[in-house]
């Protein structure tokens, strides 16, 4: 929905300084996470690539499946990003006949449109109504784990040189997107395969802006005790990270859907904001015109998002706001031996202070980015929040966290490189 270890020989190598092979699975890579909700709506990582490697700049998405970096190939339509253009060599080309090609190509395997056909042409189109075009190539990709050793593996991705609407325009934040869903195109499926990771992904977005998270690959950070664990909705066709919902509470209030029996719940960094289905999202604006009384009154002339309060004391951050608002909670489907699970999202989960000092909703009309039948989880309902995308149990976990930095982790910060 998104912007809605191999052996040595087979191309992985190990290193602490300059040598030392590491063994299979011996630990996960870890990148720090910096950005925000508001006013940028991202949160990146530095991903370094090439032989030598350069440092990219990727928005983080777990809602889309190929990675992509602008390129000069040449670049016909690229935003001005904080690292230069990456410039693909004739041998970095992935051919057309390769496997993961189909995986980009919408069941057209071998769909080539330059003259020698050798090239795997693929163009992605978003919820927002952005695109990216370009081909497949691979090269080396640099990783950092936690005791210090630097992993360098082959990874395959996209050479993006024609983004449309939101993704072309400039100055941009970052160089692309780093694409986590569960298609065996996503850098964590790559990595599983070559059996340098188990297929796990896990991120914790700081609620402090100026204070990094992280996200790591693999299940070494992945806490023993203290998770919710849910069963994702396994279907081959859809590569979100999905949950079947039972019921929506605003407090102690039911949001409905009606149909709640046909909604899912999609965990989606790529989505700066929160979705919901129509019905829910027009029963939560009922009921925080309700519960809010005389606090607060709505101010339409502020454009930072479709909802905004003006609140008759000042406000200085949502610690001042939370007083106004009740927690909304997502109830998901018992399975099996396991007891009913809830995601509570507490008034800073859904809300952000705009520049004219007013509490915007956070929350927005799903109807009008996608089918309007699916509740989309984004970047702000995940502030504070460590979860675990675990591709090999079929499961999806929670639990609170400041996000300074994993349970196990030796160094005493994380520094983004």
């Amino acid at each position: 929905m998104g912007r809605i270890v191999q052996r040595v020989s087979d191309g992985v190598e190990g290193q602490k300084g300059v040598g030392g092979v590491m063994d299979k699975f011996t630990s996960s890579p870890i990148f720090p996470v910096r950005g925000n909700v508001y006013p940028d709506g991202l949160y990146y990582i530095s991903l370094p690539i090439g032989n030598p490697p350069r440092p990219y700049y990727l928005d983080m998405d777990t809602g889309s499946d190929l990675t992509w970096i602008q390129c000069d190939a040449p670049c016909a339509s690229c935003s001005k990003g904080p690292n230069p253009l990456y410039k693909p060599t004739r041998r970095n080309i992935v051919p057309s006949k390769d496997l993961l090609c189909a995986e980009v190509q919408d069941e057209k395997p071998g769909y080539c449109v330059s003259e020698s056909c050798q090239e795997c042409v693929y163009e992605i189109e978003y919820a927002d109504n952005s695109s990216s075009r370009g081909f497949l190539v691979k090269d080396k990709l640099q990783q950092m784990i936690d005791d210090g050793n630097l992993l360098n593996s082959d990874f395959i991705f996209g050479c993006a040189y024609h983004q449309k609407g939101d993704l072309s325009l400039s100055p941009a934040r970052t160089d692309g997107i780093l694409g986590l869903s569960k298609a065996k195109i996503s850098l964590t499926s790559q990595l599983a395969g070559q059996g340098i990771t188990r297929n796990v992904v896990g991120h914790c977005i700081t609620n402090d802006k100026d204070s990094l998270g992280y996200m790591f690959l693999g299940d070494d950070f992945v806490p023993q005790w203290g998770m919710t664990w849910v069963p994702m909705l396994n279907c081959s066709s859809i590569s979100f990270y999905q949950l079947k919902i039972v019921k929506i509470n605003y407090g102690k209030l039911s949001l409905g859907p009606s149909d709640i029996d046909r909604t899912q719940v999609v965990f989606d960094t790529g989505s700066s904001y929160t979705y919901f289905p129509k019905e829910a999202y027009s029963s939560l604006i009922s009921s925080l015109e309700s519960f809010l009384g005389g606090g607060l009154t709505l101010d339409e002339s502020d454009p930072t998002l479709p909802v905004c309060w003006r609140a008759n004391l000042p406000i200085r951050d949502l610690e001042d706001a939370k007083s106004f608002f009740k927690p909304l909670t997502l109830h998901f489907e018992k399975k099996w031996w396991i007891l009913q699970r809830t995601l509570q999202i507490p008034p800073e989960g859904y809300l952000v202070l705009s520049d004219k000092g007013n509490v915007c909703l956070g929350i927005l009309d799903g109807s009008e980015v996608h089918d309007g039948s699916t509740i989309i989880i984004g970047d702000i309902s995940l502030r504070g929040w460590l979860v675990v995308y675990d591709n090999v149990d079929q499961r999806i976990g929670w639990s609170r966290s400041d996000c300074t930095k994993p349970q196990n982790y030796d160094a005493d910060s994380l520094a983004f490189f």
